[in-house]
């Protein structure tokens, strides 16, 4: 599947399926199945307003967040019908995205799962939506690269078809979980997705100071997804007063550093999305190209740590209980790890939330290594003497930096 740049995304789902009744006293996927007229009718209103991709109404459709509403053994049924509800929509005129969100679990200490169960979770749901027949993947709104990697995982475990993923943020460029979107960009992109970029955050200008950041380093397409400016609430409710002309004030800056696939957030209507579609038609597409390879681009979970190519790698540390304890007390630039068994592993998992630092493996065993790069919610450097021909699969996946 080959997309022609630039792209108009759709708008929001959400603020459509408030305007048509939904109250949120249930999951918004069962309203749109019990309520198809609705999510047939925006959509196919956003394609008339020039969207060449919509995002199939699955936002919550994983098993966490059905099973959060009472809704059980429901995931892939719940996929088909809301895609299917797209192509009704659709009607071959434009592509559609299997929408992937937050699953709602979160990793040790934040919470109880472990990140296989998270990946399970979006396993299930990515095989669903790729059985259904979506165009390609959009994994929105991530706030953490933990749901973030398990998800791209997971859509590579059962197809080969584009991947986008975007996280929110605020004006600080971080997450709610204090994720720096630059380390996510680093992470993500590292692992093969064909685009990144931001959605919901904040209005157009603000998620351009971000954009701009994410440009840098940036050798993907970028997307921008902003809501329609800042929500007031009047009369108790949440009202955008951000015109089509507000809105898109800020596309032509947005092309001039990478940006090629633009859409709406909360608060977006086919109004915004006419706007938009209007807007890119004067603009001149920059594609971001390779760059920044006088620096090593690793990442913890939170922080992007840039490394001089010549950087020396410090002798390693043997993994045992006692790491967690080396690795709070650590204030070096990079640190190196010595894994050689699958115990190495666990204990290594039980306290991976605490680097804070650039990390190198050092492991002979490419099963183990494997294993400890599905743990690290970051982007690590390799140490060692297995061959470039046995990492270059680990490389691709993972974004393993040799």
């Amino acid at each position: 599947m080959e997309l022609i740049l630039p792209l108009v995304l759709d708008g929001s789902t959400g603020t459509q399926l408030q305007k048509r009744g939904f109250i949120g006293d249930c999951a918004a996927e069962k309203w749109s199945l019990e309520h198809p007229e609705a999510v047939i009718d925006f959509q196919t209103r956003y394609i008339e307003a020039g969207s060449n991709i919509i995002y199939s109404p699955t936002f919550g459709a994983n098993a966490s967040m059905l099973e959060s509403h009472g809704i059980f053994g429901a995931v892939r049924d719940y996929n088909k019908r809301l895609v299917a509800l797209s192509k009704e929509a659709s009607a071959g005129n434009a592509y559609i995205a299997g929408d992937i969100s937050p699953c709602g679990r979160y990793l040790y200490p934040l919470g109880d799962a472990t990140f296989e169960d998270i990946y399970n979770i979006y396993l299930e749901q990515a095989s669903a939506l790729e059985d259904a027949g979506v165009d390609l993947f959009v994994i929105e709104t991530m706030v953490s690269i933990s749901d973030a990697r398990a998800a791209i995982l997971a859509v590579r475990e059962v197809s080969k078809k584009p991947i986008f993923v975007t996280f929110t943020c605020d004006e600080s460029g971080k997450t709610m979980m204090g994720t720096d979107v630059v380390a996510a960009l680093a992470v993500c992109q590292g692992m093969g997705i064909d685009a990144f970029g931001l959605n919901c955050s904040t209005g157009p200008e603000s998620m351009l100071t971000q954009l701009k950041r994410l440009a840098e380093h940036a050798e993907i397409p970028l997307i921008a997804k902003p809501n329609a400016g800042l929500p007031q609430v009047v009369d108790g409710k949440t009202v955008y007063n951000c015109s089509g002309e507000e809105f898109t004030a800020f596309v032509t800056q947005m092309a001039e550093i990478g940006v090629c696939i633009f859409g709406g957030c909360c608060g977006t209507t086919e109004e915004h999305i006419s706007a938009l579609s209007e807007a890119v038609k004067h603009i001149k597409i920059i594609m971001p190209a390779e760059k920044h390879r006088d620096i090593l681009p690793c990442a913890t979970g939170k922080r992007f740590i840039p490394l001089p190519l010549a950087v020396s790698v410090p002798p390693a540390i043997k993994c045992d209980s006692s790491i967690g304890e080396t690795l709070e007390g650590c204030e070096s630039e990079l640190i190196c790890i010595e894994l050689n068994s699958d115990a190495d592993v666990q204990d290594f998992a039980d306290c991976e939330f605490a680097v804070t630092s650039a990390l190198c493996f050092k492991c002979e065993n490419i099963d183990i290594l494997e294993k400890a790069l599905r743990v690290f919610q970051g982007r690590a450097m390799y140490d060692g003497s297995l061959s470039e021909a046995r990492l270059m699969p680990l490389v691709k996946k993972y974004g393993l930096i040799i």
